[in-house]
């Protein structure tokens, strides 16, 4: 009997060295997608375009925010969460930079669980304007006055849609909310948001034309003022590729295993993501990378990749139309390499011609 006890448990013992053994290779995020890369695939790919863009230097920081300004242009950091909670990161990974307008994504999101997508696309709509995202002519052109969540005149917009008796209440819904989908407590950056609040006019100026079509839904000024907040919000590049991977996995967070957004509506925030998610250049990412993202001229980059997870980059210094030059070019590589393009037959496992 004691032979048997022990010879039981030298077989469990041996099960789990070799499920921990066999671990690095089980595909990422596995449970949702039949086609996801390996562990050692991905991280041999990330390796590369850590590698190969490090020393990029074209962009230059957002000057417009004083405190943006000044952030080391040289900091890089690049992680992947799967939807099975797996994660890679590689570079300046606990480095704390504000999410700017990519904290769109997920106030629309909010605005959705509270009013259903319907009721969002009838208050804000969900149109591409063609002009700057900050464009007070799009506001004054479009027949819907706000075009998208993701311009600052819809994302305005989409704040005062959201619940509370006064802006502070709204404020801390708005932020536990970002935290819920992040899986860990997030915090505002205060010099952030003074910097920000001390140049906003010209949200201010848009709130007020706002008003002028009825497109805001509460006090203009406490709108421009939590919409300021939300965009002063700290994450880290860890953080911010949880927050894509809960919209990865089907609105459900991978680490804490709360449903966080209703799965209904994640397919309309990942078609706003693709529509408009990279300002003027959300066109030419499409057709390049073929995954729904958001970029913050903050530095920060995500990209959704759903069933498998997502990618996320820092690197502070952006292009014109106010996208980070490296993120663009490592999700671009990282994508490409692993097959990951939406529109690609590959994304799925079928084959194509070379």
């Amino acid at each position: 009997m004691l032979r048997q006890k022990m010879q039981a448990k030298m077989l469990i013992a041996v099960f789990m060295v070799m499920t921990f053994a066999m671990a690095p290779l089980l595909a990422l995020g596995q449970k949702t997608s039949p086609v996801a890369p390996t562990r050692a695939q991905a991280e041999a790919v990330v390796r590369e375009a850590y590698e190969k863009f490090k020393n990029d230097t074209g962009g230059k920081n957002a000057d417009y925010i004083p405190y943006l300004a000044q952030v080391d242009s040289k900091l890089f950091g690049i992680a992947i969460v799967t939807t099975d909670n797996q994660m890679l990161t590689m570079g300046d990974i606990k480095y704390s930079f504000s999410i700017q307008s990519i904290s769109k994504v997920f106030s629309q999101a909010l605005a959705m669980e509270e009013l259903g997508p319907e009721k969002v696309f009838e208050k804000v709509g969900n149109e591409p304007t063609g002009r700057a995202f900050n464009s007070v002519f799009a506001v004054a052109d479009m027949p819907t006055h706000t075009g998208n969540p993701y311009v600052n005149a819809g994302a305005i917009s989409t704040v005062s849609l959201i619940s509370g008796k006064t802006a502070d209440e709204k404020w801390n819904k708005i932020l536990d909310f970002y935290s819920r989908v992040a899986g860990e407590k997030l915090q505002l950056i205060d010099e952030v948001y003074k910097s920000e609040a001390a140049t906003n006019t010209g949200n201010k100026a848009l709130s007020m034309l706002l008003a002028k079509y009825d497109r805001i839904y509460a006090d203009p000024f406490e709108s421009v003022d939590v919409y300021t907040k939300q965009c002063s919000v700290g994450v880290n590049v860890a953080q911010l590729a949880r927050m894509g991977a809960t919209l990865a996995n089907n609105g459900k967070n991978p680490a804490t295993g709360e449903q966080v957004i209703k799965p209904e509506n994640v397919p309309h925030i990942l078609s706003t993501m693709i529509m408009a998610g990279l300002y003027d250049g959300s066109g030419g990412w499409a057709w390049h990378v073929g995954l729904p993202a958001k970029s913050g001229v903050g530095g920060g980059i995500v990209a959704v990749v759903p069933g498998k997870g997502a990618i996320a980059v820092f690197a502070p210094p952006l292009d014109e139309a106010g996208n980070s030059v490296k993120a663009q070019k490592v999700i671009e590589y990282v994508a490409n390499k692993l097959d990951f393009n939406l529109f690609s037959p590959r994304s799925v496992g079928l084959k194509t011609s070379e």
